[in-house]
């Protein structure tokens, strides 16, 4: 998900209001995986001989399995995040930049300090604190339920088995099983090991506008004391009057401060044949 243009009127500066939905889309693709994204504990040696023969329908099992205990063990931590958003296009271009401190605490709390805003201000107010807004309605469990990345909302395929910085990745084609636009289409790639999802790269699966030509959004996690959290968000938008939008999120300073023990996939790779 990512923004859509500004329009500026005599008056003075108003915002479309798909920018504003847009912003809520990229919030609840974060938080879905985010919520329950955790390390297993590393496979055993001998189980690593059938790395990389599991089939699509048992990744996504135990990518499912291991979320929903990544989901239970998460219980706190805190971190701070970098939101950049730049308009380029009719009738001008707007830059902004908001520095957030947040704490979270299970079962899905959030709690946001900003330190500190420059730029525009109808980005701020409209985009950047949209955002935070939406992530807080996106706690929601009937709305988490609808937007988990599992069978039910989703069909998965295997495209490709590669080699990854900790190890192998599978990497699997995302395609939603209903046209929501607060699903995604796209791929992601999951770790074989630890069966968390580690970058995600795709779009809404219906477009929300019709001025919106078209949205790619990247996300990477990260390891943080044995929890995979957002490392970096990246949305790029291009609009059919011209122009094009923006928006970053970069996530820094995590602190795990609070977690609960939860066991290890049941070593599925050795049980392949």
């Amino acid at each position: 998900m990512a923004p859509f243009p500004i329009a500026l009127s005599r008056r003075g500066a108003r915002l479309s209001p798909w920018l504003v939905i847009l912003a809520v889309l990229l919030c609840l693709f974060l938080w879905k995986i985010a919520r329950g994204q955790a390390t297993a504990p590393p496979a055993r040696t001998e189980d690593r001989r059938n790395a990389g023969q599991l089939k699509s329908e048992q990744v996504v099992e135990n990518l499912v399995r291991m979320n929903l205990q990544r989901a239970q063990a998460l219980q706190a931590y805190e971190s701070t995040r970098i939101y950049r958003l730049e308009y380029k296009g009719f009738p001008g271009g707007r830059s902004a930049e908001m520095v957030v401190n947040m704490k979270y605490r299970a079962p899905g709390a959030k709690e946001f300090e900003i330190v500190s805003q420059s730029g525009s201000k109808i980005l701020i107010d409209r985009v950047f604190k949209k955002l935070l807004e939406g992530e807080t309605d996106a706690n929601d469990g009937e709305n988490l339920k609808r937007i988990a990345v599992n069978q039910e909302n989703y069909e998965f395929a295997l495209l490709a088995y590669e080699s990854g910085p900790r190890g192998g990745l599978y990497v699997l084609s995302v395609t939603p099983r209903t046209k929501n636009k607060y699903l995604f289409q796209g791929k992601i790639w999951v770790d074989d090991e630890q069966f968390a999802i580690v970058r995600m790269e795709g779009g809404p699966a219906k477009n929300p506008s019709f001025w919106i030509k078209g949205t790619q959004i990247e996300t990477r996690y990260i390891n943080v004391n044995d929890f995979w959290l957002p490392a970096h968000n990246h949305s790029f938008t291009s609009v059919r009057l011209g122009g094009h939008a923006d928006l970053s999120i970069e996530y820094k300073g995590y602190r795990i401060t609070g977690a609960n023990p939860f066991k290890n996939v049941n070593s599925a790779a050795a049980s392949v044949k």
